[in-house]
């Protein structure tokens, strides 16, 4: 590792790490004996389960509640559709629609045993897989050919709330010279439990996040991008009480980016600790199998909380992330670790401690494609002072190695933006990576200045927290507010209900075969 700029105990940064790494470990024993009914509508779509009956219920839902109205959940979703295929013959799908009509109570079959049971299923399993390596080849591909955009990223968001205004808007911002379309998530989404099906062009603050869409999207980009000559990456949301169910989608439609946090939803969503602690796992196996760069939502606790004083909760929840990520077998080079630009700009010195801040994240997370947000709280609608404070933003970006820049609005504070707003925020953010482009290399800082001082002070405050967290252990970190000064209970908020513990018979081969990656 190279020498810290920032004077870093890195003695103390492997031990924060080892901490975090026990805090995971705890969690991850709870992880293990349970399921969802997110993982198994997940499962349903991953062997080929698709559609809605006829009041629009999607399939996977349909299947998932007869198993549980029925109490045996705990056996898997697996289990039971294996167990169906070979009494009637059927392939998963139509027995999801039988399902539907009420011509088939698949918990009501005659048992077979399990081994018979999980080959029927098996090709299903391995159809699903080939498709999502298939995917990554194609991705590599691309980039072999066309390349890609320089890091940092320029990451923009399209959120018209209709798919096919989406398109136009992502293919402008492609053109501009966006490298990450970003498809906002209509307001609320992340609480419904279940996926919308099919096109849609009814959203408010964003448009749905179904399969049709990310199908549709996703060919928009492939056409500009060979037009343009560069890779274009689509992100999406996978965050919510659908997180899984959402990957598998992006992996199946070859997404690139996904926002997944294993803390967002409870603390800002308020989804039950443990169904969100539950959902992630399968979750980041799957886009770390897909060679999907996560989003993690750090930056969010920085809205809720102060810039200056709340900084360290940023880097301790970080470390978690981390850690949870790579017990779901995902390379540190697909962690887009979340933090942002949030101080006040009444501050003095501000810039000094977000430049502080933003070095430290990155020396500490050195092969994490690092995803850094922009200035929004304190963005007021005056134009011209949000440009200056974007270009800031740019600034420590460029300065301190960040890999994906979403980019700053001047429009922030009035309104979704326009095409001309995101040319903007391309135009500031090109101009100032490219003639600051080597700063960080010729540029150190003082040995015990502010910045210094300020890295050094974060680091030892995320260590305390973390030491705090370790004695108490997560769930009860999260009741008593240790993030973000927001409690939340280990049996409350929602989707508790589709939290079941793993009987004798559960079986999940996508684990086993997705889990750390291709190699």
């Amino acid at each position: 590792m190279k020498e810290s700029k920032l004077g870093l105990d890195f003695k103390k940064v492997k031990e924060a790490k080892q901490i975090s790494g026990k805090i995971a470990v705890e969690v991850q024993k709870f992880v293990d004996n349970y399921s969802t009914v997110a993982v198994e509508r997940t499962l349903c779509r991953l062997i080929g389960i698709d559609d809605v009956d006829s009041n629009d219920v999607p399939l996977p839902n349909v299947v998932v509640d007869q198993i549980h109205e029925n109490g045996v959940l705990g056996q898997g979703v697996l289990f039971y559709l294996g167990n169906a295929m070979i009494e009637t013959g059927l392939t998963p799908q139509q027995i999801a629609e039988k399902v539907a009509t009420g011509e088939l109570e698949i918990t009501k079959l005659r048992i077979n045993d399990k081994s018979n049971i999980q080959k029927a299923i098996f090709p299903y399993v391995e159809t699903s897989v080939e498709r999502i390596k298939n995917n990554v080849s194609r991705r590599n591909e691309y980039l072999g050919t066309l390349g890609e955009g320089p890091k940092p990223y320029l990451y923009v968001i399209v959120a018209t709330g209709n798919i096919y205004e989406d398109v136009i808007q992502a293919q402008a911002a492609a053109r501009q010279g966006a490298d990450i379309i970003a498809v906002i998530r209509t307001t609320g989404q992340s609480l419904l439990d279940y996926v919308p099906y099919g096109a849609t062009t009814e959203g408010f603050g964003g448009t749905y996040a179904t399969q049709e869409n990310f199908r549709i999207m996703r060919s928009a980009l492939d056409e500009v991008g060979e037009e343009v000559g560069r890779y274009i990456r689509l992100c999406n949301y996978c965050s919510g009480l659908c997180m899984p169910e959402i990957a598998a989608m992006g992996a199946l439609e070859r997404l690139d980016v996904m926002l997944n946090d294993a803390l967002y939803g409870i603390l800002f969503r308020d989804i039950n600790p443990q169904r969100t602690i539950i959902d992630q796992y399968f979750s980041r196996i799957i886009n770390g199998f897909a060679g999907v760069i996560i989003n993690t939502g750090e930056d969010n606790y920085l809205t809720t909380a102060d810039a200056f004083e709340q900084a360290h909760t940023v880097l301790a929840s970080d470390l978690i992330n981390e850690q949870l990520a790579l017990l779901a077998g995902m390379p540190e080079e697909q962690m887009g670790l979340g933090h942002a630009f949030e101080m006040t700009p009444d501050l003095e010195n501000g810039f000094l401690f977000e430049l502080a801040q933003a070095q430290m994240t990155r020396e500490i997370f050195p092969n994490a494609p690092l995803k850094y947000m922009p200035p929004t709280k304190f963005m007021t609608g005056n134009i011209f002072r949000g440009q200056i404070q974007n270009a800031l933003f740019n600034e420590i970006s460029i300065w301190t190695g960040q890999g994906i820049q979403l980019l700053g609005m001047i429009t922030e504070a009035i309104h979704t933006p326009f095409m001309s707003d995101r040319y903007l925020a391309i135009e500031n953010a090109k101009y100032i990576f490219s003639n600051m482009k080597n700063i960080g290399d010729e540029v150190e800082f003082r040995k015990d200045g502010i910045i210094q001082i300020r890295a050094q002070k974060v680091l030892d405050d995320a260590y305390n927290l973390l030491s705090e967290i370790e004695k108490e252990g997560l769930f009860d970190a999260l009741e008593k507010g240790m993030f973000a000064d927001i409690k939340r209970s280990k049996t409350g908020g929602k989707g508790l209900a589709g939290v079941v513990a793993k009987s004798e018979n559960y079986f999940n081969p996508f684990i086993e075969l997705m889990k750390g990656g291709q190699n």
